[in-house]
């Protein structure tokens, strides 16, 4: 599975912004998937997925073979690049990332 991930850019503090993930297989027939970020010096972080919530609203559109991740009143610390994530059929797969960047 090929995950391309966009969506993110320079956002003041604040501000919102919508990451897309588009995957080369039907999303419908994907166990899980779910967004990470990591920071320099950091391990990746879980932000939010299938059956997982947090902060940020995770969804799906199956009949785009896309995820979203809705990034909402953004603090300088969420900062970071956000990786698109799927399990499917026991293997883990990753997209390259896209990089969120919040001004204070």
């Amino acid at each position: 599975v090929q995950l391309q991930a966009s969506g993110g850019g320079l956002v003041r503090a604040g501000g919102s912004l919508r990451l897309s993930c588009v995957a080369s297989k039907s999303t419908f027939d994907i166990n899980y998937m779910a967004w990470y970020r990591q920071t320099p010096g950091t391990g990746r972080e879980l932000v939010a997925g299938d059956a997982v919530r947090g902060r940020f609203t995770f969804s799906r559109d199956n009949a785009k073979n896309t995820v979203y991740l809705h990034l909402t009143d953004l603090k300088a610390e969420d900062s970071a690049v956000y990786f698109c994530y799927a399990r499917d059929q026991g293997a883990d797969y990753w997209g390259k990332g896209t990089l969120v960047t919040v001004s204070s």
